[in-house]
């Protein structure tokens, strides 16, 4: 038999990789801060009509972050979500959140 002189197919040894380019990681701040340090600022944005409220950026762990969330959905009595060091309100509900981030002694720009 003659083996052939053409092979096809790809080689996929360890260096191959399915996209061609790299992703760049971002960066992770761990360092985490008392409420008294913290110099939050609030934004709006509009979603599909909508308005969200942002409020940035906060230094806490995961956890702490999630559960300072929770309590504020609750006693603003509306959703919201966790991303990054972000927190997300639905809703223009400003005045109300900076009064009840007092309450927890956050400090505003």
């Amino acid at each position: 038999m003659k083996k052939n002189l053409f092979e096809m197919g790809a080689n996929f040894n360890d260096e191959w990789n399915s996209d061609n380019k790299e992703k760049v990681k971002k960066k992770v701040s761990t360092e985490v801060k008392t409420p008294e340090k913290h110099q939050l600022h609030f934004t709006k944005e509009k979603r599909r009509g909508k308005v969200v409220t942002i409020v940035k950026p906060f230094f806490l762990s995961a956890n702490d972050l999630k559960a300072l969330l929770k309590t504020l959905k609750k006693k603003l009595g509306t959703g919201g979500t966790v991303k990054d060091d972000t927190l997300e309100f639905q809703g223009e509900i400003q005045e109300n959140l900076k009064v009840q981030l007092e309450k927890f002694e956050y400090r505003f720009k």
